[in-house]
């Protein structure tokens, strides 16, 4: 099978010669340009001949998209540094309003697509990390989650309206994205769909009918994935979003494993592998960790993944007793 062919296979619950598998984490040092990450993505994605790509950009364009400031931490192992943030005070919600999408940060992100997509020619599917509304709120909050809850119960009307205004660029710019060559999108709760931070009920109300405007401006992409971040997660209040895939970390405390998951959709899942193990345990661990994942779905409607971003200095050696492992099962 072709990788396309084997990747919309898995997609569909159809037979398949083996899972496909990828890897993905951020490349802190070149992710700062078009040319960089794109040269970076595509370096990384022929080294170990995955089977599709998903971008992983700086996580910091959102929010610079509304004015945020960063810096590279000139570290290859650690994120930007941050210089100054927009969301202060409730006040500086009726501040955001939508952004052009084709230019400044979002429009850097495009132009990385379409070499990208020049890159691949069709060899291998890809999908654009897009994060949720809430979750670029909390960015252009410096993070800061218990200052966007606080404006869930004291100034709810002034957050839904920047929510409306970052959710209107975040499905133009999901459009885009297709356009630009891309077969969907991952979208990520982030920090928000674990209970440890929301509430199903605030989740609901400030994320959900936001989230869900976005994946409509993707739908025709063919590749849709759900990430759901975190331990303790909300994977199975989000089992209706209309996606292809769900992708979780199946071992973390509190969350479904990947049986049980398979079990509660008729989609595709997404993971098996923990960012930990692929990042600091053995060959030989990682290895187990992919045959026990293998062993849970039976090799149907999934894709090895990780559960969420690994690190840059993951091991080489990692990587390639994961993908050995899956193309000798």
């Amino acid at each position: 099978m072709t990788k396309q062919e084997r990747v919309r296979a898995a997609l569909a619950g159809a037979e398949v010669d083996r899972v496909p598998l990828s890897f993905w984490g951020h490349d802190f040092l070149r992710e700062w340009t078009p040319k960089g990450l794109a040269q970076a993505m595509l370096e990384r994605h022929r080294l170990y001949d995955w089977d599709y790509m998903k971008v992983n950009p700086r996580a910091t364009y959102y929010a610079e998209a509304w004015g945020c400031r960063y810096r590279p931490s000139g570290d290859p192992a650690r994120g930007p540094e941050t210089l100054d943030y927009v969301l202060k005070s409730p006040s500086d919600l009726e501040k955001v309003q939508p952004v052009d999408v084709h230019q400044g940060p979002f429009g850097e992100q495009l132009q990385a697509l379409r070499l990208i997509a020049e890159g691949l020619a069709g060899e291998a599917p890809f999908v654009q990390t897009v994060f949720s509304p809430l979750s670029v709120i909390g960015r252009m909050a410096n993070g800061d989650r218990e200052a966007v809850r606080r404006w869930m119960r004291k100034a709810p009307e002034a957050l839904h309206r920047a929510l409306a205004a970052v959710t209107e660029s975040l499905a133009a710019y999901a459009t885009a994205c297709l356009q630009a060559g891309a077969d969907g999108i991952f979208f990520p709760t982030v920090e928000w769909g674990t209970y440890d931070n929301a509430t199903a009920e605030e989740y609901n109300q400030f994320a959900r009918p936001y989230d869900l405007r976005v994946l409509q401006a993707a739908a025709a992409g063919w590749f849709n994935i759900l990430h759901v971040c975190r331990q303790n997660n909300m994977l199975a209040l989000l089992l209706d979003y209309p996606v292809q895939a769900f992708n979780w970390a199946s071992s973390q405390a509190g969350n479904p494993g990947l049986a049980e998951g398979l079990a509660q959709t008729e989609r595709a899942v997404m993971g098996g592998v923990d960012q930990a193990t692929i990042g600091s345990a053995s060959p030989e661990e990682v290895a187990a960790e992919v045959r026990e994942a293998l062993r849970q779905t039976g090799g149907r409607r999934f894709l090895l993944a990780p559960g969420c971003s690994i690190s840059p200095l993951t091991p080489e050696a990692n990587l390639r007793a994961a993908a050995q492992a899956v193309r000798r099962s």
